[in-house]
């Protein structure tokens, strides 16, 4: 028996024109190892902002209840040609109870059950979820688990890389975020020192609460003394970034080299042999990335991603960062959110511009049934 719902959907015109609108929607019954899941939370990530809205001129939108119609300038309509006329569902990952499954084991398992998932469709009142990938909540509430897969593996991915790579300290960007937060919980649990960069004093004050010992204010008059020093104590030659655009990368390189320099025995022209690496895993800044290489010929640039990860270390180290995340679901990997919005509501002007502001610590969640 079908079941009918409603789902949001963003389209992209070849002029430009970005339609964002909820829709009444049949779903099918699942098949195999397949379950439908009735979606009670999903977060708004800034990895589902790429299609939701972009760059598109929010502010100059036109508005109606359940739907916005903006303009994509010039040249990011023109970089997402592959995607003109498609109608997208959207939202990475959310949570919700188990209510028809498939006639594989896996599925029928989990029938009944609340679960975490990552459909693709979370922005949904119901969908369809391979029953593989789903994460059973057990007594845990579908806001506990709603956030339980994009920033928690991630997070673990970044100290699964580094001590694959041999490191003993790694430095985060964005260290005030909710995966920020998760980070240093985890660099705390795990022994591996940590280097995090935030932006305001506050967040400095946060970070110091949650014990972590380097934390980096890049609005301070002293930043690069800051960073060159919290550098020198830990070896965080190592790091991740998800600004992407502007300068920060930048000034890293710089501080590691201007550190490991310190700790040449002999001159060279060449600069540092210290390998320094750094991770771009977000574009939270659309602009270019700026480098101005002063950092001798010892560094890495380059992206990453959670799934190719995650299809990188395999099923077994796969299963056991999942234990983990359930294990410490409110602890280690809890969430917090800035307001609950139902599918209707998040598509209001209010909600939109500032959830597209991707400010530290304050995500929205979204409630289908609100």
């Amino acid at each position: 028996m079908s079941t009918t719902g409603k789902q949001l959907f963003t389209t992209l015109e070849s002029d430009g024109t970005l339609t964002v609108a909820i829709e009444d929607v049949t779903f099918p019954d699942p098949t195999g190892n397949q379950v439908l899941v009735k979606m009670e939370a999903a977060p708004i990530n800034p990895s589902d902002l790429a299609i939701l809205a972009g760059a598109a001129d929010l502010e100059n939108a036109e508005y109606s209840p359940g739907k916005y119609v903006a303009k994509m300038p010039e040249p990011f309509n023109a970089g997402s040609k592959a995607r003109h006329g498609l109608k997208l569902p959207a939202g990475n990952e959310g949570a919700g109870t188990v209510v028809a499954v498939g006639d594989g084991d896996k599925a029928k398992a989990l029938m009944g059950q609340r679960v975490a998932c990552v459909p693709g469709n979370a922005y949904s009142q119901y969908c369809i979820a391979d029953a593989g990938m789903c994460l059973p909540l057990g007594d845990h509430t579908a806001e506990d688990g709603a956030s339980a897969f994009v920033n928690p593996m991630t997070a673990l991915g970044f100290a699964e890389n580094a001590k694959a790579d041999g490191q003993s300290a790694i430095l985060h960007t964005v260290g005030a975020s909710n995966l920020g937060q998760m980070l240093t919980r985890i660099c705390q649990e795990d022994g591996l020192g940590l280097v995090n960069l935030v932006r305001k004093d506050d967040q400095v004050a946060l970070l110091k609460k949650l014990g972590s010992t380097h934390v980096v204010n890049t609005s301070a008059d002293d930043f690069m003394q800051q960073l060159k020093t919290a550098i020198d104590d830990t070896d965080a030659f190592y790091g991740f970034d998800p600004i992407g655009g502007g300068k920060t990368v930048d000034s890293v390189f710089k501080a590691m080299e201007q550190v490991a320099v310190t700790k040449m025995d002999e001159y060279s022209r060449y600069g540092s042999n210290q390998q320094k690496r750094m991770f771009i895993y977000g574009r939270l800044d659309t602009g270019s990335t700026i480098l101005s290489p002063s950092y001798g010929f010892g560094w890495t640039l380059s992206g990453w991603l959670l799934f190719p990860f995650l299809q990188s270390v395999g099923g077994e180290t796969v299963g056991r960062m999942r234990k983990r995340v359930l294990e410490n679901l409110t602890t280690t990997f809890a969430s917090s959110y800035k307001k609950h919005v139902d599918l209707e509501e998040m598509l209001t002007k209010e909600a939109v511009t500032d959830y597209r502001a991707m400010k530290t610590g304050e995500k929205y969640l979204v409630t289908p049934w609100k």
